[in-house]
């Protein structure tokens, strides 16, 4: 049972439960500024979550793709991966822990045929500061069902990690209480990380037991949440039930949701009792099956280079696919950094000339079934990869020298090493090498004293910077959000069809909003726009939302920026006064009022300031005032 079976029979059990499919949005996430990546199944469905309508539904079924890069060092091991498809199914205000639980389990179990003898679960402990109690209702449900197949599920309090490893699991125990670190969810980590507005919740995550001796360099005893390879984590239930409010307390959502996110490939490692990812995935076997050949290598004796390059190779075929092309800033960087880290561990293996293309078509032949875009982006996918490929060997000639000039004495310095590295792109596990094969060594602790102070301050700079897309979902960002695709018409109107846009950063105090034209806009002309808009607010119109094909899409006429960033089916957002006038209809995932007239009481919309952003660019800076 491969990962495009589990994928299919997940779909299709969901569908017969009323759940509607929804497609996978992008990895590079729209209107959401705090992220680079799509990295969990929630990201996209955010403003669901909190209230809004979807337009499929209460009930949604999905499998998103999904790229964390803090996981890049990682890869290595026989789990890890930065590249994923995770298994999502929704529930926005509908069933709630009951149903989800019996479904989860009753698919794992009957449909995919995984031993219940092996399966364990955490369930919340609570959180008494906050007034969040422990998840009884959750314990309760799991006892019912592993009943049901004939298993008594004893229950433990674990707490932290370390106590896990402290005590172990005593025999017949089943379902275990962790803290808020282990078993709450929300985008933000721990309850209190999360800001103001931000929804979250307890979480009752699934583990598969492969068996096997504990390895006690991980810790004294082994527990579900340890890091031996015993168990491993397949699925978690979220029940996403609270808000964070200003003050820092929770209330509960008047909306309860449910976000099942199931990682598909270690469902398969499951059903297949193979605990090593890169073995159970079809898709990353067949690539390493590849470079075995290219190789002449095993995979058996030496596996982490062929986990490396597989991951890397597939995680960024799917960026670059999304638009990420490999650059030195923002999404574009991760791309860059996963295709030079596999060149360099294709050069560990012995592939002479190793380009990363050489396993573009067997990464798409595996998936195009279910990502059909990929086979028609094939030859933009291989042309940037070879030219990233051929600028890194010029670049590794260059490092290289600099590496001979830099040594001095017995020590490579931290000053040197972090040079290497952001310079040249040199790993420092690369720096590493080449130092032992001189007989040398590597100030590693201070290069990671200065790898820290660089992220830092490239932290700091990311947030000064101009971020795209909504800062929040509060009512007047949103209620702005709305208003910016009014003025975008209004622009199209008055100024032509070229215009379209080139990119947002919207906050509750005001909307910034960059488009193509060539010369500054007159003011008579932006002051007609402000009418546009205006005119559109003070009518009340709904706004409302279809899903249809992105080629239908365009033929209707549909405006829209960055077209090749979604999926197949689309979001539209209509602006139609009820005597046929329209007013604004676009392609859209964020969020939006309900009505124009929700725009009104945040005062008139106002354009305050129109300049050149870059060449060819306008930016415009506008807000609502009220009304003397």
């Amino acid at each position: 049972m491969d990962i495009n079976t589990i994928r299919e029979k997940y779909i299709n059990y969901f569908k017969e439960k009323g759940h509607k499919e929804i497609p996978s949005a992008s990895l590079i996430p729209e209107n959401d500024p705090t992220t680079l990546f799509t990295g969990s199944g929630m990201q996209p469905l955010l403003p669901y979550l909190l209230g809004e309508k979807h337009p499929e539904g209460k009930r949604l079924v999905d499998s998103q793709k999904a790229f964390r890069a803090e996981d890049i060092e990682e890869v290595g091991d026989n789990r890890h991966t930065t590249f994923f498809e995770m298994l999502g199914n929704w529930s926005l205000g509908d069933y709630f822990k009951e149903e989800q639980l019996e479904w989860i389990f009753d698919f794992l179990v009957n449909e995919i045929g995984l031993n219940p003898e092996k399966l364990y679960v955490s369930v919340f402990a609570g959180e008494e500061k906050l007034g969040i109690e422990k998840d009884e209702a959750a314990v309760k449900k799991w006892q019912e069902l592993f009943a049901s197949v004939g298993i008594e599920a004893k229950v433990a309090y674990i707490g932290s990690e370390e106590d896990g490893y402290e005590r172990g699991i005593k025999e017949g125990e089943r379902i275990f209480y962790y803290d808020s670190k282990k078993n709450w969810w929300s985008r933000a980590g721990v309850p209190e990380k999360m800001p103001a507005g931000e929804p979250g919740g307890p979480d009752s995550e699934i583990f598969y037991d492969f068996g096997g001796e504990h390895d006690e360099k991980f810790g004294k005893h082994c527990h579900i949440n340890c890091d031996c390879g015993r168990f491993m984590e397949i699925g978690n239930s979220v029940f996403m039930m609270y808000k964070k409010n200003e003050d820092g307390s929770f209330t509960e959502l008047e909306q309860k949701n449910i976000d099942f996110g199931g990682g598909l490939e270690r469902i398969a490692a499951a059903k297949k009792e193979e605990p090593d990812v890169f073995l159970a995935t079809n898709s990353l076997a067949n690539i390493i099956k590849k470079l075995e050949e290219l190789s002449g290598k095993s995979y058996a004796q030496n596996p982490e280079p062929f986990r490396v390059i597989a991951d890397h190779i597939r995680a960024a075929v799917f960026l670059i696919a999304d638009g990420a092309l490999p650059s030195n800033v923002e999404q574009g960087y991760f791309s860059r950094r996963l295709i030079r880290r596999s060149i360099l561990f294709g050069n560990k293996l012995g592939i002479k000339e190793f380009t990363p293309s050489f396993v573009v078509d067997t990464i798409i032949n595996d998936y195009k079934k279910h990502y059909r875009y990929l086979e028609n982006k094939r030859d933009e996918i291989v042309e940037a990869i070879e030219k990233e490929a051929t600028q890194f060997r010029q670049t590794l000639q260059k490092g290289l020298k600099e590496f001979e000039k830099r040594q001095g004495g017995d020590l490579i310095s931290a000053d040197d090493a972090f040079v290497l590295f952001t310079t040249y792109g040199f790993p420092i596990e690369l720096i590493e090498e080449m130092a032992k094969e001189k007989g040398l060594t590597v100030d590693k602790e201070g290069f990671k004293k200065k790898m820290q102070e660089h992220k830092e301050l490239s932290r700091k700079g990311a947030e000064q910077k101009f971020k795209g897309g909504l800062a929040d979902h509060s009512e007047k960002t949103t209620a702005f959000h709305t208003a910016t695709h009014l003025m975008l018409a209004g622009l199209r109107k008055y100024l032509g069809e070229h215009v379209t846009q080139r990119g947002s950063n919207i906050t509750a105090e005001r909307a910034r909003f960059d488009f193509t034209h060539n010369e500054k806009v007159p003011r008579e002309i932006l002051d007609k726009v402000e009418d546009y808009v205006n005119e559109a607010i003070e009518k009340g119109i709904d706004v409302t939302i279809e899903e249809m094909s992105k080629d239908k899409a365009k033929e209707s006429g549909a405006t829209g920026a960055f077209w090749e960033k979604y999926p197949d089916t689309v979001t539209i957002y209509n602006i139609i006064d009820k005597d046929g006038t329209e007013y604004s209809r676009e392609l859209c995932g964020g969020p939006h009022v309900k009505n124009t007239r929700e725009i009104a009481k945040f005062g008139k919309f106002k354009i305050k300031k129109e300049s050149s952003s870059s060449a060819g660019v306008r930016r415009i800076k506008a807000v609502f005032e009220e009304e003397s």
